[in-house]
């Protein structure tokens, strides 16, 4: 293992361990000003799903975007972790039987397996709201305007134009709403997968108040990694197996997907992942070896077993 390897993988390690025990504290028992009560079943159901798993990628990116600018770790934290809030949400709501119907998640039972279908809606509803919740809170920037600005990119992300809106289209795709239709695969994928990873990635520069080129920089690697984990998302489902998965493997054929494999043959889309490697380290480079952990971040993505 090299320097450079060792490194990334102490310090994803140690962000994941972070974004725990902060998932953990967000999601006590204990009441916020202005809320009534926090039900058990409810907060047992949105810790059943945030906590005790993942790698917390999501919550890296913004630690590691926000340490090229020195923003302080805790800040990146609060932010990183209401990113989570929304993987997690999303997570839950895919696996329901009216979008995947999915019965493992991360090798145990889905939420909607280990209680109800109710239940899990509400939870995930319930980490969506948290998430902004936390997103606007004092300790994350002194500054309202930066608050608003990574409100605002994290709502475009996880809604209409990005998280959401990609998941109508794929599903669509599958000829859920009548005649199948076709799917921009590139455009879906965008949507669906990479708009949450790319947020991961100009958290940093907003809260880091960059520069406009700085910022670009950013967005350009933040894209180039989005599209490079679906792919590897998508070889995973055709080459992986289901005990490293942690769900069943071939799920999208079985859906009959349409994706970059279904497209580009297997050899062409590990070709794909790596000019995308390619074009997320150029577009790093201005920040020279700042920019280190997170090109190690491409290729722990593009690498992945799971």
């Amino acid at each position: 293992m090299t320097t450079a390897t060792a490194d990334f993988t102490k310090r994803l390690d140690q962000t994941a361990e972070d974004t725990e025990a902060l998932l953990a504290k967000l999601l006590s028992d204990t009441l916020l000003s202005d809320e009534i009560a926090r039900p058990k079943r409810l907060m047992d159901a949105m810790r059943y799903s945030s906590l005790g798993g993942g790698k917390r990628l999501r919550p890296f990116l913004v630690v590691e975007s926000s340490a090229v600018f020195g923003v302080p770790r805790d800040a990146a934290l609060l932010a990183g972790a209401a990113l989570e809030c929304i993987h997690c949400y999303s997570l839950i709501h895919d696996d329901l039987p009216a979008m995947d119907n999915s019965d493992l998640r991360r090798g145990r039972p889905t939420l909607h397996k280990k209680t109800d279908d109710a239940t899990a809606i509400l939870a995930g509803d319930g980490l969506l709201t948290l998430a902004f919740d936390i997103v606007t809170r004092d300790e994350i920037h002194p500054d309202p305007t930066v608050r608003l600005l990574l409100t605002r990119a994290l709502a475009r992300a996880s809604g209409i134009g990005g998280m959401v809106g990609g998941q109508i289209l794929d599903l669509a795709g599958e000829g859920r709403f009548g005649d199948r239709e076709p799917v921009d695969v590139a455009r879906l994928q965008q949507m669906k997968t990479g708009a949450l990873l790319r947020y991961g990635c100009i958290a940093g520069a907003i809260l880091g108040q960059s520069t406009q080129q700085e910022y670009q920089a950013l967005d350009d690697y933040g894209r180039a990694l989005g599209e490079a984990f679906q792919i590897a998302d998508d070889l995973l489902d055709v080459e992986g197996d289901a005990a490293a998965l942690g769900k069943p493997a071939g799920a999208d054929a079985a859906l009959g997907k349409t994706t970059f494999v279904t497209q580009l043959g297997i050899d062409g889309a590990k070709q794909r992942v790596r000019d995308l490697l390619a074009r997320a380290d150029s577009a790093l480079s201005i920040f020279g070896a700042k920019g280190d952990v997170l090109k190690a971040a491409s290729r722990f993505v593009a690498d992945r077993k799971s």
